[in-house]
């Protein structure tokens, strides 16, 4: 039964269970377990799972004498390595050399790769010896030229949002309609650090690379949301989706609950205008102080990407309004997915609109930064978490936008125009968040890198 799981998410969706998807297994909640399920799914699991084990359950085995029995294995077994070996001396030099260029054939063995995968998983999660925690930037402080207002900026965390589909990043369908008259900056060929949430976030917020990175290492030390804690930059982050990973566990964070938002909600999840309704009363609960505000999106979390929008924002149709997306056409899955993209768009203006009516208390700005991206079957690849490896330009490279006010360019420092030629060459990653979250709040801690603040070499003045 466990291969028959294992095997319909690979053949359907080619998925592959390395222990990153383990965990992505265990982070996963309630809502977005049940939204894999789907007719098509539990007929094939009866089908190649249950059946053929209630089969196995009812032959009848006659074993004979424990001696007799264990030699018949034994005589099998040798008979069995014999062959292999034999053939494994005739063809040595094929085997090799496919294994050599093929190395990853390895991860589609059902269900041992699987099994192996989650016993790593459990091992490193439970049992291995803890790392002792490394808190970073306790000397960080705000340096504000004189008379200068304070910092407010709102980051909204995408979920599942790649950048193929956005038309800031060269697609032909005009997926910002809300935002394309607010002058939203677009960073060229930004990278995710994973393909899965429970593994870009924690390390997009983290100090560490990519190239670098562990989950039990990041889980170990403080984020960059601590340092700016530290900084007594008052920081916020409100949740959609399925939580912060740790990273916002130091700091005030909420999530969003359907009872308490019975219009935004339905009974499978929530839209993320609800988001707005935390967003507005923290902005007017606002004291005059640094402010940093987290909005983690649903965005276009599959398979169920139908869910993730209101009727209203049903403008690409006809659109795929099932789970079990590998049986819609092609383009009813590109247009469901591109309302998601367009709904986000939605939202973004809305969050701009907020933080707007504040200009003249604060440097207002916004940034968007989805976590990582999504395939939508090309080479027979859907949804994402594939090993970064392996994975397809479609679930690593993100939309990264940002848009400040007039006021945070001139007080901040930031030249404008500089910061326009930046985005147009691009080439960023989650990487560099840590540092230019520091950069832009103008914090200055041992821990800072200006050679990885994205708007370190757009100061002027300095």
């Amino acid at each position: 039964m466990l291969s028959s799981l294992v095997f319909y998410a690979s053949m359907k969706y080619g998925v592959i269970f390395d222990r990153n998807m383990i965990q992505n297994i265990a982070d996963t909640t309630q809502a977005e377990a049940l939204s894999y399920f789907n007719l098509n799914a539990i007929i094939y699991f009866i089908l190649t799972g249950v059946f053929p084990c209630l089969l196995i359950f009812k032959a009848n085995i006659t074993y004979h004498a424990l001696c007799k029995e264990l030699l018949n294995k034994l005589l099998y077994l040798v008979i069995s390595l014999v062959a292999i070996f034999i053939i494994l001396g005739i063809f040595y030099q094929n085997y090799a050399a496919f294994g050599r260029n093929n190395d990853n054939l390895k991860r589609l063995i059902i269900p041992s790769y699987a099994v192996a995968s989650t016993i790593k998983y459990i091992n490193n999660h439970y049992f291995s010896k803890p790392i002792p925690y490394q808190q970073l930037g306790a000397d960080a402080v705000v340096i504000n030229a004189k008379g200068t207002k304070p910092n407010l900026i709102v980051m909204v965390l995408g979920e599942t949002a790649r950048a193929k589909n956005d038309a800031y990043f060269g697609y032909n369908r005009l997926t910002n309609a809300y935002t394309r008259k607010l002058g939203l900056l677009a960073f060229q060929n930004t990278s995710s650090c994973g393909t899965a949430t429970a593994i870009s976030v924690p390390c997009m917020f983290s100090h560490l690379n990519r190239s670098d990175y562990a989950l039990k290492k990041a889980q170990s030390q403080d984020t960059v949301l601590d340092v700016l804690s530290y900084a007594k930059i008052n920081v916020q982050w409100f949740d959609n989706d399925s939580g912060c990973k740790g990273v916002c566990n130091k700091v005030k964070h909420e999530m969003i609950i359907k009872a308490q938002f019975p219009k935004e909600c339905t009974s499978a999840s929530c839209f993320d205008e609800a988001l707005l309704t935390p967003l507005k009363k923290a902005l007017s609960e606002a004291k005059k102080q640094n402010i940093f505000i987290v909005l983690h999106l649903m965005g276009s979390h599959g398979p169920t990407y139908y869910l993730r929008y209101p009727k209203a924002f049903r403008q690409f149709i006809p659109d795929c309004q099932r789970s079990d997306i590998q049986n819609c056409s092609k383009q009813e899955l590109i247009n469901t997915y591109d309302n998601t993209i367009l709904y986000t768009d939605y939202i973004l203006s809305k969050v701009v609109e907020n933080i707007k009516q504040y200009n003249s208390t604060f440097n207002t700005g916004m940034l968007y930064m989805s976590d990582h991206g999504e395939s939508l079957g090309e080479k027979g690849l859907y949804l994402h978490g594939a090993p970064y490896s392996l994975a397809p330009n479609e679930q690593t490279h993100i939309p990264f936008l940002s848009w400040f006010s007039d006021t945070f360019y001139q007080q901040n420092r930031l030249s404008q125009f500089c910061l326009e030629s930046v985005a147009e060459k691009g080439g960023f990653s989650h990487d560099n968040l840590f540092d230019s979250l520091l950069g832009i709040f103008n914090v200055k801690t041992k821990e800072y890198l200006a050679s990885k603040d994205i708007f370190s070499q757009c100061r002027v003045g300095i």
